[in-house]
C-alpha cells in the first residue's frame, strides 16, 4: 500500500473506530435498560425459562466485550488513544466473564434457599440463605473488577511507570480499607437477622394463638409484646442500614480521592514533560474508568460482610446437636407391635414400666406433663434419661428416628391439617381405604368435597380432630399412639368414634393417651399414671372403683 492509500485509509479507520467506541458507550448508557427491562420483556414474550434468560444476559455481556475488543484492535492508528480503548475493553471482557458465571451462581443461591422451617428457622432458610447465595454473584463481579484493575494498571505502566505503580500499589490498601469498614456492617447484619427471626417467631405465635388470646382477653398484651419486638427489629435494621451507608459513602470518598491522586500525578508528569498530552488524556480516561471497578469492589465488600454474618447463623443451625443420636441397629423385619417401657425416666416420668401386647388397644390416663413426656419417648423425639422403650424387644434408642417412625406413628393432640381438599388430607399417607378411615373417625359426617383453609381453620375444632384422626387411622401403622383425639366432639360422636377405633385397629397395637371414658371403655387395658409412676393397671370397669381414677376420668 503506497503513502496516498494509507493516508486515505487512516480517516476511514478513525471513523470506524469512533463508530465502534460510540456504540460501546451507547451500550454502557443503556446497559441497565437492556438487562433489567428489555431482556425480561423478551423473556415474557418468548416464554423463556430463567436459565435461558441468564444465558441471554451472558451472550449480551460477551457481545459487549467483543465489540470493545474489536475497537481496541483497530485503534492502533490512534496511538495513545488505544490505551483508553483497551482498558475499556478489558473491563467489558471481565464483565462478560462475570456475566457468564452469574447464571449458575443464581441457580445455586435459589437451591440454597429451598426448604421450609419453623418461625425461628425461616429467616435462616430464606433471607440468610439468599445472602449466602448472593456471595457467588458478588465473587464473579469482584473477579471482573480485579481483572479490570489489572488491565488498567498494565496499560498505565505502558504509558508511565509511576502511574502504573501508583494503581498497582494503591489499589490493595484501598481494598483493605473497604474490608475493615465492612466489619461493623457484618456485626449489625447478624443482629438484624436475629432480631428479625425473633419478630417472625412472635408474629407466628400471635397468629397461631389468636383464638385463645381473644378468649382470655389478652389481645392488648399480645399486641404490645409484638410492637416492642417489632420496634427492636426495626432498630436493628436501621443500625445495619446506617452501617452499610457509612461503608459505601466512605469507600466511595476514598475511591474518589484515589482517582484524583492518579489524575494529579498524571498532570504533574505531563507538566514536567515525562508524558505527552495524548498520554495524559489516556491516563485520565483510565483513571475515570477505575471508578466502576472500585465501586463494584465496594459493593462486593458489602455483600461479603452480609454473607459472612448470614453464613455464621446458618452454621449455628447446622452445627446444633441432634435431639437424639442416630441409631445403628436394624429394625425388626416384621413388626409384631409389642411396646414395652422399662423403668423409663424422662422429665416428669420416674421409673414408668408397662407393656402393650401385639394387637392390644391400651388406654393410658396421665396428666399433661406425663402425657407429653410419654409421647416424646414413644415417637423418639427424646431418649429416656434412664430405662428404655422397646419395640419387639429392640430398644428405640438403638434405631434411627426414621426407622422408628416407620413403625410407630404418634398422632399429637394438635395435629396440623393442610390447605386443600378434605379427602386429600386423609389420603396423604393412606395405606387402607380412605372411606373406612373417615367412617371410623366420624369424619364421614363432614361434607365431601369440603376445601380446607390454612391449617384447617375453616373447620370447627371437632371437625379438625376427626379429620386428623382419620388421617392417622388411614396410615395403618404397626403401632398407633393417639393423644386426646376426641376432646372437641360431642358424647354421641365420641361413642361412635370409640367403636370405630376398636373395629378398624383390630390386630394392630394402639395406645390411646386420654381421659375420655368412652375411649377407655373399649380399651383392653388401662394404665393409670400418677406423679410420673404407674399407679394402677386394669380394665376401665376395674379401675372405676379407685378414687384417683375417678378424679382423673369421671370428674
Amino acid at each position: 500500500m503506497d503513502v496516498e492509500e494509507r493516508e486515505r485509509a487512516v480517516p476511514a479507520r478513525r471513523w470506524w473506530t469512533l463508530g465502534v467506541v460510540s456504540a460501546a458507550q451507547l451500550l454502557v448508557v443503556l446497559d441497565g435498560t437492556i438487562v433489567n427491562i428489555a431482556l425480561p420483556s423478551a423473556q415474557a414474550a418468548l416464554g423463556m425459562s430463567d436459565g435461558n434468560r441468564q444465558w441471554a444476559v451472558t451472550a449480551y455481556a460477551l457481545a459487549f466485550g467483543g465489540l470493545l475488543l474489536i475497537g481496541g484492535r483497530i485503534s492502533g492508528v490512534l496511538g495513545h488513544r488505544r490505551a483508553f480503548v483497551i482498558g475499556l475493553a478489558g473491563f467489558a471482557a471481565a464483565s462478560a466473564v462475570g456475566g457468564a458465571a452469574t447464571g449458575p451462581a443464581m441457580l445455586f443461591g435459589a437451591r440454597a434457599a429451598q426448604g421450609a422451617c419453623a418461625a425461628l428457622l425461616a429467616p435462616a432458610a430464606t433471607e440468610d440463605a439468599r445472602r449466602v447465595g448472593a456471595v457467588n454473584v458478588a465473587l464473579m463481579a469482584g473477579i471482573a473488577a480485579v481483572v479490570a484493575l489489572v488491565v488498567s494498571a498494565v496499560v498505565l505502566l505502558g504509558i508511565s511507570v509511576p502511574l502504573g505503580l501508583l494503581v498497582l500499589l494503591g489499589a490493595p490498601p484501598l481494598l483493605w480499607a473497604g474490608h475493615l469498614l465492612s466489619k461493623p456492617l457484618e456485626r449489625r447484619s447478624r443482629a438484624e437477622q436475629e432480631r428479625g427471626a425473633h419478630a417472625s417467631a412472635v408474629a407466628a405465635d400471635l397468629v397461631g394463638g389468636l383464638r385463645v388470646l381473644k378468649g382470655i382477653g389478652a389481645e392488648r398484651a399480645a399486641v404490645e409484646r409484638y410492637r416492642a419486638t417489632s420496634a427492636r427489629s426495626l432498630e436493628a435494621t436501621l443500625r445495619a442500614a446506617r452501617a452499610e451507608a457509612w461503608q459505601n459513602g466512605t469507600v466511595l470518598a476514598l475511591t474518589g480521592i484515589f482517582i484524583a491522586i492518579v489524575a494529579l500525578v498524571g498532570g504533574r508528569l505531563a507538566a514536567a514533560g515525562d508524558i505527552g498530552l495524548g498520554e495524559l488524556v489516556s491516563a485520565v480516561g483510565l483513571a475515570l474508568l477505575l471508578l466502576g471497578p472500585l465501586s463494584t469492589l465496594s459493593w462486593v465488600n458489602t455483600e461479603l460482610a452480609q454473607g459472612r454474618a448470614s453464613a455464621a447463623r446458618i452454621a449455628e443451625v447446622l452445627a446444633a446437636p441432634e435431639a437424639v443420636p442416630p441409631g445403628t441397629a436394624e429394625p425388626p423385619g416384621a413388626v409384631d407391635g409389642r411396646v414395652r417401657l422399662r423403668d423409663v425416666a424422662c422429665g416428669s416420668l420416674a421409673g414408668v414400666s408397662f407393656e402393650a401386647e401385639p394387637g392390644e388397644l391400651l388406654g393410658v390416663v396421665a396428666d399433661a406433663a406425663d402425657a407429653g413426656n410419654l409421647l416424646r419417648c414413644l415417637g423418639r423425639e427424646a431418649d429416656p434419661d434412664a430405662g428404655a422403650v422397646e419395640l419387639d424387644g429392640v430398644p428405640l434408642a438403638t434405631l434411627a428416628p426414621g426407622a422408628v417412625r416407620e413403625s410407630i406413628l404418634v398422632a399429637p393432640h394438635d395435629a396440623d391439617l393442610f390447605a386443600g381438599g378434605l379427602e386429600d388430607n386423609v389420603a396423604a399417607v393412606a395405606r387402607i381405604d380412605v372411606g373406612k378411615a373417615m367412617a371410623a373417625a366420624g369424619a364421614d359426617e363432614i361434607l365431601r368435597g369440603t376445601v380446607l383453609g390454612e391449617r384447617g381453620r375453616t373447620l370447627s375444632g371437632g371437625q379438625r380432630q376427626r379429620v386428623a384422626l382419620a388421617r392417622a387411622l388411614a396410615a395403618d401403622a404397626d403401632v398407633l399412639v393417639l393423644h386426646d383425639p376426641t376432646t372437641a366432639v360431642d358424647t354421641v360422636t365420641e361413642a361412635r368414634i370409640a367403636d370405630g377405633l376398636r373395629a378398624i385397629r383390630t390386630g394392630r397395637t394402639t395406645i390411646v393417651v386420654t381421659a375420655s371414658p368412652a375411649l377407655l371403655a373399649v380399651a383392653d387395658r388401662v394404665v393409670l399414671l400418677a406423679d410420673g409412676r404407674v399407679a394402677a393397671t386394669g380394665t376401665h370397669a376395674e379401675l372405676a372403683g379407685r378414687a384417683d381414677y375417678r378424679t382423673a376420668v369421671l370428674s
